[in-house]
């Protein structure tokens, strides 16, 4: 398939670096302030050493529009700009291009699928295109397929560990014996916390990881969408891990637990919260890795771990996405 990316961050800039391996061509590829757009005369894509090199180099992808991109001839648009919440801007419009011009999308970025999940469905309906979003949950843990391939009214819960920095800094305090601000200051030396780690440590990403899996089960299990509820962050209950004392996890070890921020969706709730599990338990992943936990009716519990972020990982969810819609 041919291919507008739209955002070259890593997962943007790793999507145009693999997509040749996937059997797919890159035409387009836009950041928020520039874009290359490949000759339509000449029948090829764009270079993706050229594009990667530039960015890194120039801090822009080419000499074009950004608009120009969303107007290229292409079979599906990757959405990988960062994730806003509320009216989940650009990210929403640049989806609602791309379907109002029948082609398809996939996204990488939550906030679409997270804030505006009834929008993204009722323009799928009215238009010819499709819409996938496996890259907005666990990164390359196939959550939302697996849900799908079970079928949402099959499952009863999802749950799990979707936050790789709040679960390298629970696995380091446990570790280590520390308490958060110092095991928080080492994770941001090491790059695997940002600057301002709210979004990962207050829960907010593992949240909206959450909502999406609930708007998923909602609709999916629905004879009719308009009876669907649907979820956005505002209706996730949501509990981070900042207040949590070195001594909590102490106390776990003794009696063989630790602490993991466990997400749970269903069709009716979403609930982000630190909880007390056994050590030796699935749910005890380490580091910053990713695990979710289905529970299903008739299939018993089903635990898909692995990475759940990073641009390659991630990119590999959003091109097995293009490969689905092929």
């Amino acid at each position: 398939m041919r291919l507008a990316v739209i955002g070259a961050g890593a997962v943007g800039r790793s999507v145009v670096e693999l997509a040749d391996e996937y059997g797919h061509e890159v035409v387009a590829v836009a950041d928020s302030s520039s874009a290359v757009v490949a000759d339509a005369e000449t029948g090829s894509g764009v270079d993706a050493e050229v594009v990667v090199t530039r960015k890194a180099e120039a801090g822009v992808v080419g000499d074009d529009d950004p608009e120009d991109a969303l107007a290229a001839d292409y079979d599906a648009l990757v959405e990988a700009t960062p994730t806003t919440l509320g009216d989940a801007e650009p990210g929403f419009s640049h989806v609602r291009t791309a379907l109002e011009r029948d082609r398809h999308a996939v996204l990488a970025n939550k906030g679409p699928v997270a804030e505006r999940y009834g929008d993204l469905q009722a323009l799928v309906a009215d238009n010819a295109g499709g819409v996938r979003f496996e890259a907005t949950v666990g990164g390359a843990i196939p959550a939302v397929s697996t849900v799908e391939d079970i079928e949402p009214g099959h499952v009863t819960a999802v749950r799990g560990v979707l936050n790789g920095t709040a679960n390298f800094i629970l696995t380091r305090m446990a570790a280590e014996g520390l308490d958060y601000e110092h095991v928080l200051a080492e994770a941001q030396d090491l790059g695997v916390a940002e600057a301002d780690p709210s979004f990962d440590v207050d829960g907010t990403d593992a949240a909206l990881k959450c909502v999406i899996l609930a708007n998923v089960l909602s609709f999916g299990a629905a004879d009719d969408p308009a009876d669907a509820r649907e979820f956005t962050l505002a209706d996730a209950d949501v509990e981070g891990i900042r207040d949590i004392p070195g001594s909590t996890l102490r106390l776990a070890a003794e009696d063989g637990r630790t602490v993991r921020l466990i997400g749970e969706a269903t069709g009716e709730t979403v609930r982000v919260a630190p909880r007390l599990v056994h050590e030796n338990g699935t749910l005890a992943v380490s580091g910053t890795q990713n695990i979710v936990q289905i529970e299903t009716s008739h299939a018993g519990r089903l635990n898909i771990s692995g990475r759940g972020a990073g641009g390659p990982e991630t990119a590999s969810a959003v091109l097995g996405d293009v490969g689905r819609l092929g």
